[in-house]
């Protein structure tokens, strides 16, 4: 089990949980960017599973300007200094496919940890091309929801990106998974890791609060509500996945 991260708590319930990896990254609810380094290193100190760093340099989508190529590849350069285990990036072109040659820079700077290609996949305009694609730049792993909005209607699509890797790279689902579906989407897939946030919410412990003012984006606007990686969630989706094998 993977679980991407937005916090320290998160990181460490999840370790606790038994998590065999951590995607660490800011802003969850965009979708996942780049950490800060204050983050990682506070994270490396805390937690003994490998760390894999999102790189991704805004929300929205993945066509980037020469100047956010080069924020990517500086924070990958920061973040491999400073401890991180692994990558996740992904780069398209205007029309869809996988932006081959910005993705092998980034790969290259990478060496020689491993990097994860996240669900831009899921947008690409071929998904299995796509699949071929980030394999021959040398990707170890890929995230993806099957192209739906989550994995577990992505299943079939998934089960055929499986079979097509061959064992070439690790087809990783992703994307809406709990403990209600995850036996599903494993048995259907084929897929042996899967990723996801096993969040629930909290109240904060503010004591004083100005309901007239929300930091938060209109789709998550209480501010009072806390999201965190939930340790015992993460322990029975470990425990499901475990049934099959």
């Amino acid at each position: 089990m993977e679980v991407c991260v937005e916090c320290v708590e998160s990181a460490l319930n999840a370790a606790r949980g038994g998590a065999k990896r951590i995607e660490l990254c800011s802003g969850l609810s965009d979708g996942g960017t780049t950490p800060s380094v204050g983050l990682l290193r506070v994270v490396k100190q805390l937690v003994k599973v490998p760390v894999f760093v999102m790189i991704r340099p805004r929300p929205g989508d993945f066509l980037y300007s020469d100047h956010e190529v080069e924020v990517m590849k500086t924070d990958l350069r920061i973040l491999k200094e400073n401890g991180a285990d692994g990558f996740v990036f992904g780069i398209l072109l205007k029309d869809g496919s996988v932006d081959k040659e910005r993705c092998q820079e980034l790969v290259d700077l990478s060496r020689p940890l491993p990097v994860t290609f996240h669900r831009a996949i899921d947008v690409a305009n071929n998904i299995l091309q796509a699949l071929e694609d980030i394999i021959s730049i040398g990707c170890d792993r890929v995230l993806t929801s099957g192209g739906e909005s989550n994995a577990l209607e992505g299943t079939p699509t998934i089960r055929k990106m499986v079979e097509q890797s061959a064992g070439r790279m690790t087809v990783m689902p992703g994307g809406g998974i709990t403990e209600r579906n995850l036996r599903r989407i494993l048995d259907e897939s084929g897929a042996d890791e899967f990723h996801a946030s096993a969040r629930t919410s909290f109240q904060s412990s503010m004591q004083h609060t100005n309901p007239a003012v929300s930091m938060s984006a209109p789709i998550v606007a209480n501010d009072s509500r806390i999201k965190i990686t939930d340790r015992d969630r993460v322990k029975t989706m470990i425990a499901i996945a475990r049934e099959g094998y």
